[in-house]
């Protein structure tokens, strides 16, 4: 009789391998990124709110404390208040005029035209050309002698109308309008278009099945789903009409007599051109927290409405 002893079965589990914590190598790579980002701009918004308490005209170190007086002359002062205006006026006209035009562009160059890579090219030509390279063009136009703009107007019989549009107190805002309207169209034509190649056609052809009129599938259809992409064109439009400053500064320089200074025109004048580089500080603060303010409020009540509307769900699960 043979007895066979049972061993009791040896269970060999595999080796788990350490994880490596990634937040050294994320800290390493974000290092540059951070300090660059410290440097050029977190320590200027420093520095700027620093001065802003100061009467300093910007040579050595700022000593004559002077509190919130800056910011109480800032309140009190009429240039301001004007900037303050020519920009609500020029956020009005983006959002009344730039922006529609920008989206009936959009869905005219959706539409199967002959040519429409050409023109979706010549409508974002514009936008590539920098500011500046934009200013000195529309100064050549606008010439009072040799422009274009003059000899348009004559030629339609409107005499020496387009000469002075940049010398009028009164159209120079509104010409300052279309220089920036031609710089921007295309940017936010071809973001519009974008988004609106986006949207599926099967909910189109279901409308169409439905008998719903293109106006009824655009205003039904079309427009809700650009709603994202039309408030991030408002945001973007707002913000760089706040922060406007070089084609001003090179196509008008705030003239004539401060009627189409911006608030970066004028902290640029008082800063650079006067030395009251704490007053200046002052405004770069008002701008800074504008921007902020508005940006926040963005964020608050449309980014995240838009980014929960955004979510997928799969397998009825967010």
């Amino acid at each position: 009789m043979i007895i066979v002893e049972r061993r009791p079965a040896v269970i060999v589990r595999p080796h788990r391998r350490r994880r490596r914590r990634p937040w050294p190598t994320i800290a390493l790579f974000l290092a540059p990124a951070l300090a660059l980002f410290a440097l050029l701009v977190l320590a200027p918004i420093v520095v700027a709110a620093y001065a802003s308490f100061f009467e300093w005209n910007g040579f050595g170190v700022p000593t004559q404390f002077v509190g919130i007086d800056n910011f109480r002359r800032l309140l009190a002062d009429e240039v301001f208040a004007g900037d303050l205006r020519r920009t609500l006026l020029l956020v009005g006209l983006s959002i009344g005029v730039q922006l529609p035009v920008s989206l009936a562009l959009a869905m005219l160059l959706n539409q199967p035209l002959r040519g429409r890579r050409a023109y979706r090219m010549v409508f974002f030509a514009p936008y590539v050309l920098s500011e500046v390279v934009t200013a000195v063009l529309f100064t050549m136009i606008f010439s009072p002698n040799q422009g274009l703009a003059n000899h348009v107007t004559k030629l339609i019989g409107l005499g020496d109308l387009g000469a002075t549009w940049l010398a009028d107190t009164d159209t120079v805002i509104y010409s300052l309008f279309l220089v920036i309207s031609w710089k921007y169209f295309g940017f936010h034509t071809l973001l519009y278009l974008a988004a609106r190649q986006s949207i599926p056609h099967e909910l189109h052809d279901a409308a169409a099945t439905d008998g719903a009129s293109a106006w009824q599938a655009f205003r039904h259809i079309t427009l809700p789903l650009l709603g994202p992409t039309i408030r991030i064109s408002v945001f973007l439009s707002v913000l760089g009409t706040v922060q406007l400053f070089d084609m001003v500064w090179v196509l008008t320089g705030g003239g004539p007599i401060r009627s189409s200074e911006t608030l970066a025109v004028t902290m640029f004048q008082e800063g650079f051109k006067r030395f009251h580089v704490g007053y200046a500080s002052a405004i770069s603060m008002a701008i800074f927290l504008i921007s902020l303010v508005f940006g926040l409020l963005y964020q608050r009540f449309v980014l995240r409405r838009d980014l929960e509307g955004a979510v997928t769900t799969m397998g009825g699960h967010r």
